[in-house]
């Protein structure tokens, strides 16, 4: 099944190549079609974000109360939570949708054969780089100070663009009920796309590069409404 699935990714990618006359467009017209089926998500994540700022207080209080009884405090979150209708997993749910996706573009530009044909999708490039080809094998084959070298640099440069505007507001939003620890941990998290796509196939860097542009942008118009009311 997961063979089937993989097939006819790379079939869409091919279609959508052709009138783009570009694999890499067509891979961002993947990507921004897969995020716009994930909308909803993204909408239920921001009021989840709205519903847990609203009762930061009340699990404040929670916390407090039952320091020393976790099992306690267990129990009342979640009846707080489920009394308000919402959950602290609502946020994780786009990035868990986007996994399996995400896994499907990777096996297309990793795997040498598709339906028992050679994967002619390796073969196509970005500005004279396979988008089949990794940083290290690219560094490998023409040198650091190269053209093809550049294009990852170029990527590496965009994604940190989109991790730093990601951190930043990350550092403005994050509730009192965050732990001090976690707080100075999670802004450094978006960087995480840079590390990935040095090891990652060019094609999936260029997924991450789209995908987390996207999210700055939808955070920045559907969590609008919780910043204004803060």
């Amino acid at each position: 099944m997961f063979d089937s699935v993989i097939g006819f990714t790379a079939g869409l990618i091919t279609a959508l190549a052709e009138p783009l006359d570009s694999t890499a467009l067509a891979i961002v017209v993947f990507t921004l079609g897969v995020r716009l089926l994930l909308l909803p998500l993204g909408v239920m994540q921001a009021r989840g974000e709205r519903a847990r700022a609203r009762l930061a207080p009340e699990v404040r209080k929670l916390r407090e109360r039952y320091a020393r009884q976790p099992e306690r405090l267990h129990s009342e979150l979640s009846a707080l939570y489920a009394r308000e209708k919402t959950s602290p997993l609502a946020g994780c749910l786009p990035g868990m949708a986007q996994l399996p996706f995400f896994t499907v573009m990777y096996q297309v530009f990793v795997s040498s054969t598709i339906a028992g044909h050679a994967n002619a999708l390796l073969t196509h490039g970005l500005f004279g780089v396979q988008l089949g080809q990794q940083f290290a094998g690219t560094v490998a084959g023409f040198g650091l100070i190269s053209g093809p070298a550049l294009v990852f640099a170029g990527l590496f440069l965009l994604l940190a663009a989109v991790a730093t505007i990601t951190s930043r507001r990350m550092r403005r939003t994050m509730g009192e009920e965050v732990q001090p620890a976690l707080r100075r941990v999670l802004p450094l998290l978006p960087y995480g796309t840079v590390l990935a796509a040095a090891v990652l196939p060019l094609a999936a860097g260029i997924y991450l590069l789209v995908t987390t542009a996207w999210t700055a942008a939808e955070r920045a118009v559907l969590h609008r409404p919780a910043l204004t009311a803060r």
